[in-house]
């Protein structure tokens, strides 16, 4: 089987892809199946988040894989008043929820919960099918993603590590 130790921060010539959920994208160690079937092991530093896009190498450099952010379920959030995106974002970051924040909308893993409070913030939410590449966290690299590590919602008095 393919072990995927490396990133690789340049340009190389690409050997396979790896079509990946942001679930699987989260883990540093993990079983994967390459989109030409092959099987392949991750077996990265841990703690980085895999964006799609980037490039991971066997020890050798023999095999380079790019990963590619799979299309999953998420919810959708268009709206021109960037304040009322903020607070919506503020909302929906003060549940420890992975946000992917651009120009006019931010998306998050499908919740319908979390769709009917930003529905009562006044703003429309969609469901689709789309890539999902969260923010990383404040104080973390680009490619360290803390927060989408760790998406679930801690109890009153439970603190970050």
């Amino acid at each position: 089987m393919l072990m995927l130790t490396r990133r690789l921060h340049q340009a190389a010539p690409i050997s396979a892809t790896a079509t990946l959920d942001l679930d699987t994208r989260i883990k540093s160690r993990v079983r994967i199946r390459l989109d030409d079937g092959r099987d392949a092991g991750l077996l990265l530093e841990r703690g980085q988040l895999l964006r799609g896009g980037e490039l991971l190498a066997d020890e050798r450099g023999e095999e380079v894989v790019q990963v590619i952010a799979a299309a999953e379920q998420v919810s959708t959030l268009r709206c021109a008043d960037p304040l009322l995106l903020a607070r919506a974002c503020y909302h929906l970051g003060n549940r420890h929820v992975p946000l992917q924040i651009e120009a006019g909308l931010a998306r998050y893993q499908h919740d319908h919960v979390l769709d009917e409070m930003v529905r009562g913030l006044g703003l429309e939410v969609s469901v689709e099918q789309a890539p999902f590449e969260p923010e990383a966290g404040a104080y973390q690299s680009h490619a360290h993603s803390h927060a989408a590590a760790h998406r679930f919602v801690r109890a009153p008095g439970q603190h970050a590590h």
